[in-house]
């Protein structure tokens, strides 16, 4: 099923004038949203952590560790201008697990910051993306969902409400 667009945010016309209809090639559909986190699969925290830590010159002291067992991981977050989430798998029959043995090591997802977790999931259910659970989960930073590949350019992707400081 093809997802209704837009989505949310609103169509701008191109300097082509009037004529262009939302949707159309001619048009821009923009959207509001902001990266929070890429991850990363790796096969152990333990080597991968240094690696990281080494190449982007951040201090391994302030690396956040989680453990989220109903997903069968343990992440290391780095938080520089971007975070990174290095995932390690826990579960032997784990989609993490599994990613790793059939792609090993590599990007894995890209992760989005929402509002509501609630409204995004129904928006885009709504819409026709196939979203990978039926409701949002908690996770390691807050209420998450995942988009199927197939719904996103072959990519695997999050969206998280954030949790708020407290």
């Amino acid at each position: 099923m093809e997802p209704d667009w837009p989505l949310s945010g609103q169509v701008k016309e191109s300097a082509g004038g009037a004529g262009n209809k939302p949707g159309s090639r001619a048009s821009i559909i923009s959207m509001v949203f902001q990266l929070d986190h890429i991850g990363i699969v790796v096969e152990s925290l333990e080597q991968a952590v240094p690696l990281w830590c080494g190449m982007l010159g951040f201090p391994a002291e302030s690396v956040e560790y989680h453990e989220v067992p109903a997903e069968g991981v343990r992440i290391a977050m780095l938080q520089g201008n971007i975070k990174l989430e290095l995932l390690e798998a826990t579960d032997p029959q784990g989609s993490v697990q599994r990613f790793l043995e059939k792609r090993g090591g590599g990007l894995h997802h890209l992760c989005f910051a929402t509002g509501s977790a609630d409204e995004a999931h129904a928006r885009l259910s709504e819409a026709g993306y196939q979203l990978l659970s039926d409701a949002p989960l908690n996770g390691a930073e807050g209420r998450v969902f995942f988009i199927h590949p197939r719904s996103a350019s072959g990519v695997l992707s999050e969206m998280v409400e954030l949790e708020e400081a407290e």
